[in-house]
This record gives structure tokens, C-alpha cells and sequence, in this order.
């Protein structure tokens, strides 16, 4: 296993295809959504963390940089963490997560927080650190989007 490595907005296709894989069953992102992360990339709002062997990319985590006014600065969101069923148990999300850490200690951001699914993700975020937010839920609702529309300007 390598280094983490950061990826460049040119490099994002190999990550967002194994999270796609694994997140959307693989059904790709619209072509905008695309744009608009490798956008985001380009201006520092959201990285993407990558694990890989010579042949294989194993692990992403997706982490983006949001303003908070309670906080008076920067906080960050691990946005998306995907390891492939193969390398797990072996150090990939750990060694994403750690990165993440470093990635955000260079911002001066001292506080990360990550929304998960399932026992087995709360429990692996745990053992690295993570705590449950007291008071805190998380609340969501969908909109209807026109087709017709064009996407907003980033």
C-alpha cells in the first residue's frame, strides 16, 4: 500500500468511478455534478484522499471545507469514505481518516465530522476517534428538481 495521496482536479476520474461504483451501484454522477466537484477540487472547498497498491485504488474519502459561523471558521465534513471489501481490516480507512486529519490540522480546522450509516461505520469511526454529537440530528428533506433547469454557477 502507498502513501495518501491527494488527488488532483485532472485525477479524479479513477476515485469517482470506484465511489460510484460502490455508493451509486454504479451509475455514474451527471456530467455537471462531475464538473462542478472537479470546480470545487480546483478552488480548495473539497479534496479527495486516495489509497491505492500499483494496481488498484482501494480506498477515497471525499472531504470538503465549509464556513460555520458558531465555529467563527472552517470545519470540515467527511463528505464520502469508500474501501474496497478486499482491503479492509488492513489500515486503508485508518490511514484516509489520518490524512484527512493532516489535510485539516495544515487549515488550522479542528473539527471534523462525519455522517454514517450502519453499526459497523459508526463503530469504525469510533475506534479512530470519531464521537457522537450530543443534541444533535440530522434532518433532511427532498426537493423536486425541474429538469429543464440549468445548473447554478459555481
Amino acid at each position: 500500500m502507498r502513501p495518501v495521496e491527494v488527488a488532483l482536479p485532472t485525477g479524479l476520474a479513477e476515485p469517482l468511478a470506484l465511489l460510484e461504483e460502490a455508493l451509486r451501484d454504479g451509475d455514474p454522477v451527471p456530467e455537471d455534478f462531475a464538473d462542478r466537484l472537479r470546480k470545487a477540487v480546483e478552488a480548495g472547498d473539497v479534496e479527495v484522499l486516495a489509497v491505492r497498491t500499483e494496481d488498484q485504488l482501494l480506498g477515497v474519502a471525499l472531504l470538503a471545507y465549509r464556513l460555520n459561523v458558531s465555529a467563527g471558521g472552517l470545519f470540515a465534513s467527511v463528505e464520502d469514505l469508500y474501501v474496497r471489501p478486499v482491503a479492509r481490516r488492513r489500515g486503508v480507512g485508518r490511514a484516509l481518516l489520518h490524512a484527512a486529519d493532516e489535510r485539516c490540522e495544515e487549515r488550522g480546522i479542528s473539527y471534523v465530522e462525519a455522517q454514517v450509516e450502519g453499526k459497523e461505520s459508526e463503530l469504525f469511526y469510533a475506534a479512530v476517534g470519531y464521537e457522537p454529537e450530543t443534541g444533535v440530528r440530522v434532518l433532511s428533506r427532498s426537493l423536486p428538481i425541474l429538469e429543464d433547469r440549468d445548473p447554478p454557477e459555481t
